[in-house]
């Protein structure tokens, strides 16, 4: 089965104002479409492959043909971790965590407010392009990281729960070289309960 772009949650203006309609056109029609469209062409070269889930391909990098890693790296990359983003964001969103997710970060970070300003902080001093990400260890520690270009933690053994997209095109049209502004706004349309989904699914 080849690799297939979900659909949007959502309709391409629920994210107003914090997130605008024609980066959302851009992100989700063009930007993640190449991303899928060039990780089934690296495939084609591997056809026993073709029948991983791009989750486990990421996981098992090591596996895969030196040929092909580094576009698999790059565009499964993409690919998952542009997945979680569409899901991680709804309209009337945003707001303090509730439930597990919100005890667990509570725990780990001490407040809230605490645990945004050190998230931001990664997505701000990843340079050039990348994610700032909320993540487990193995033992089940949570975790604040960043990665450049489109990797994605599961390849360094970390499950990610959340992640916020730093590369220019998803941000540029709105919020120009103000990347800050953007880390801010964007708060206000994480999707906690999906956030807790992932949360819970980490634990297993």
């Amino acid at each position: 089965m080849a690799h297939e772009v979900p659909p949007l949650p959502y309709d391409y203006a629920a994210l107003e104002p914090y997130i605008d309609t024609q980066t959302m056109h851009l992100h989700h029609d063009k930007h993640h479409q190449a991303y899928v469209t060039n990780l089934n062409a690296a495939l084609e070269k591997a056809p026993d492959l073709q029948k991983m889930s791009a989750e486990d391909l990421l996981k098992g990098l090591g596996n895969v043909p030196e040929a092909i890693r580094g576009a698999v790296r790059n565009n499964g990359g993409g690919h998952v971790n542009h997945s979680m983003f569409w899901k991680i964001m709804a309209p009337n969103a945003g707001g303090d965590p509730t439930g597990a997710i919100a005890d667990a970060i509570k725990q780990t970070f001490g407040d809230f407010n605490a645990f945004k300003e050190k998230f931001n902080d990664a997505g701000l001093k990843q340079f050039g392009s990348g994610w700032s990400w909320l993540v487990r260890d193995r033992g089940g520690k949570l975790l604040v990281m960043s990665t450049p270009n489109q990797d994605n933690p599961m390849s360094q053994d970390f499950y990610p729960i959340m992640g916020n997209d730093v590369w220019e095109h998803a941000y540029y049209l709105k919020y120009q070289n103000r990347r800050g502004d953007y880390l801010k706004e964007w708060w206000n349309v994480v999707n906690w309960a999906e956030v807790n989904k992932r949360f819970q699914a980490g634990q297993k």
